[in-house]
């Protein structure tokens, strides 16, 4: 037997250790059907299919050949062989860990528990050096996981039911939502899913059913039931579903979707399909406990402002006290004052709002955060293309004036932090394109002048004084 042949039959053999049979014939896992029959050619079929099989070979005239051949996914007996496996390892769900196994060193870093669980403060000192601003969101987001991931490892304290810390996060376009919850993710080492809500739609019409975002987690945790059950499920776009006004038709994608998420917000047993967001006859289904899960929503909640401004300047009236018309126009963050009646005016149903306990804003980003953003953060987009240029040996270097143009430029853009990548893109193309051409350059500094188009960048030749990009390219 060659090397090549020992080592497939070790995967093989890592594979059915590590992952559960499914039936080939009705594509339930182990844990579902029990006991697996082992079938030649690597095939498993349950105990149910097969006495299915043979009560009717048993209790039916047909010719045996014509009803193997004509059985789904089957064939005759004589073909295992030539047929294998087709089930993957995307659609098979991991074996439980049995409780008299010690975990690995590796599994214990994976696992949080209260001896390793960081603290409110070190969870936003963590944060801090990825996310500028946004401190007050911050501070709410590392003591609500903080206190999840303790009923989490504690499950009861002194026969004291602790109810999760779901969130509701509201802010405008390119303020941060999405970034904070995918790097409180990574901080945490947990698996996350982030799904939109426009997709979801109640079960039987278009579109995903409400079970695929646990689907999506489970996926991100390698098919690992017990691993996805203290994962993190972010759905954006949740001001999408808020329940339709004046609509004469069922409201498939708005207050449908809402219920249906009830339960799975509160924590059930949901059956997800494995290896894929919709469920058929030929997906391997395994059943999920949400109670665990975390679940934050966001959205940027477009017109809610003017339902805040409408409720505050209800206490306006004639005198001396009174509150002009005009007095939050100009706020700009207006949507820390919101309140849940606001919440429930703009299209949320109650039910749904109960099950998010912990409601925050995030600040709208200000020109000086947005200067902040290019340049303090661990991966800070001017550091990135420093490293690129770096790799050329070359220096890069932006002057205060030029990046507060920038700002500038995003601000009006009215995106928040999403404008600033294809700002900066625009301007580094005729960099990044000029600069290998010549081995000689040393470093080069983007100014205000250039931002404005009215002059060019600054390089330095290696050993010589600085020298306008025009010239040395002559």
């Amino acid at each position: 037997m060659s090397n090549n042949d020992n080592n497939n039959e070790n995967n093989t053999t890592a594979n059915t250790d590590e992952y559960e049979k499914v039936c080939y014939i009705c594509r339930r896992s182990e844990s579902k059907a029990g006991k697996m029959i082992n079938m030649p050619g690597g095939l498993c079929v349950c105990a149910d299919c097969m006495q299915k099989t043979f009560d009717t070979i048993n209790n039916s005239d047909i010719n045996y050949d014509d009803l193997m051949n004509n059985m789904p996914n089957m064939g005759m007996f004589g073909g295992f062989n030539m047929m294998g496996n087709d089930i993957s390892n995307r659609q098979k769900v991991k074996k439980k860990k049995e409780d008299n196994n010690k975990p690995t060193d590796k599994e214990k870093d994976d696992t949080l528990d209260l001896a390793n669980l960081p603290a409110p403060h070190q969870i936003k000192a963590m944060l801090d050096e990825y996310v500028i601003g946004q401190d007050y969101a911050k501070k709410v987001m590392s003591v609500a996981v903080y206190n999840h991931y303790k009923r989490v490892a504690t499950g009861t304290m002194d026969d004291i039911e602790i109810e999760k810390s779901n969130m509701l996060m509201i802010g405008p376009t390119g303020s941060g939502k999405t970034y904070l919850v995918k790097t409180l993710a990574r901080l945490l080492k947990v698996p996350l899913a982030i799904t939109d809500a426009t997709s979801l739609t109640e079960a039987g019409y278009i579109g995903d059913d409400i079970e695929s975002v646990v689907s999506k987690l489970l996926q991100a945790a390698d098919n690992d039931v017990e691993k996805a059950e203290r994962g993190i499920i972010f759905i954006d776009e949740i001001d999408k579903i808020a329940k339709k006004k004046e609509t004469r038709s069922r409201d498939v994608s708005g207050e449908s979707v809402q219920q249906g998420m009830l339960k799975l917000l509160e924590g059930s047993d949901i059956e997800v399909p494995v290896g894929a967001t919709s469920k058929n006859a030929m997906v391997p289904q395994v059943t999920v406990n949400t109670r665990n899960i975390l679940f934050i929503c966001g959205g940027a909640f477009p017109d809610l402002e003017n339902i805040i401004k409408a409720r505050l300047n209800k206490q306006s009236s004639i005198g001396f006290n009174s509150d002009l018309k005009d007095k939050y126009d100009n706020d700009k963050n207006i949507l820390s004052k919101v309140e849940l009646e606001d919440l429930r005016e703009f299209g949320m149903i109650p039910e749904f709002l109960g099950r998010l306990p912990i409601v925050f804003s995030l600040e709208g980003l200000t020109e000086d955060m947005l200067v902040k953003i290019m340049k303090e953060p661990k991966n800070a987009i001017l550091k990135q293309y420093q490293k690129l240029l770096e790799l050329d040996e070359v220096k890069l270097e932006f002057d205060d004036d030029a990046l507060r143009q920038i700002a500038k430029k995003a601000m009006e853009k009215d995106t928040g932090a999403r404008a600033l990548r294809s700002i900066i893109e625009e301007y580094m193309l005729d960099i990044m394109y000029e600069i290998p051409k010549d081995d000689n350059i040393g470093s080069v500094t983007i100014t205000a002048d250039y931002i404005e188009k009215k002059g060019t960048p600054l390089i330095m030749m290696r050993g010589q004084e600085r020298l306008p990009m025009n010239n040395a390219e002559a």
